[in-house]
């Protein structure tokens, strides 16, 4: 018996002296790690470049590998109404408040999302709409839905998608070679300001092999800026100095409109 306890541990120790083997490695980069906001800004474009790292001891994969790029905005609280019509008027009801959402949501994969993995792959690492996580709160009238109304979230995701802020791009993300990937990221004109994470996931067979996280930095700039920051830390002299701006331009356009 001791000796076979002996033999356990001596095995376990030798084991342990192993390196383990490494998985697949994401190296990622994007073409900017800032993108400023001027008064003639109309949307750009972010690409992201990523190469697959594999490891000597890395066994070789009969399939293909899937990529997801996924861009979160910074997190925002909206209110959805329901409007009902009653007594002739149409007048909001019920409301759903949704804490700390992507205020920008982007989803490219290589091919369709369902190709990433099964459903609760895609709910972990919110892989497309229907898996994003939005976190809700009611106003507590015995009137509201129960929580995860469905009628709210197809709302909310309704208007952002009109507004062109949450998106879907099943095929954006291309292989330039077996390890070589590329995506272009479309901001559009009216995207917000704060810092936006991109996450690169490595799939395959419906298993995550590896994920990437990186920052881009959506900021205002020149006078833009100059009255953004002005409007929150100095609120008083933001008020007087738009309506001295206000009475300037109507001054100065009554000049120019003045019947002699």
């Amino acid at each position: 018996m001791r000796a076979l306890q002996a033999a356990i541990v001596l095995a376990g120790a030798i084991l342990a002296c192993i390196p383990a083997a490494r998985a697949e490695t994401l190296v990622v980069a994007t073409s900017t790690g800032t993108v400023n906001i001027a008064s003639n800004f109309s949307g750009t474009d972010i690409t992201v470049f990523g190469s697959i790292e594999r490891d000597r001891a890395t066994v070789s994969r009969a399939s293909e590998y899937q990529i997801a790029v996924q861009v979160f905005g910074p997190g925002e609280t909206v209110v959805t109404r329901r409007k009902q019509r009653g007594f002739g008027v149409w007048v909001n009801r019920d409301s759903r408040t949704y804490v700390d959402v992507p205020s920008f949501y982007a989803a490219l994969t290589t091919g369709t999302i369902d190709q990433i993995g099964p459903p609760e792959t895609l709910r972990r690492f919110q892989v497309g709409l229907e898996h994003l996580i939005l976190p809700e709160r009611s106003t507590g009238s015995p009137d509201d839905p129960a929580p995860g109304d469905p009628d709210f979230r197809a709302g909310f995701l309704r208007l952002k998608l009109h507004a062109g802020l949450y998106r879907e791009l099943p095929g954006a993300v291309t292989f330039l070679s077996p390890t070589l990937f590329r995506a272009t990221i479309p901001l559009p004109a009216n995207v917000p300001v704060g810092q936006f994470r991109i996450q690169v996931g490595l799939f395959q067979e419906g298993v995550s092999l590896a994920q990437h996280t990186s920052a881009v930095v959506v900021s205002k700039t020149g006078f833009e800026q100059f009255m953004f920051d002005l409007a929150f830390t100095r609120p008083l002299l933001y008020g007087l100095g738009t309506v001295v701006l206000a009475l300037l331009t109507g001054w100065f356009a009554g000049i120019i409109f003045r019947r002699d």
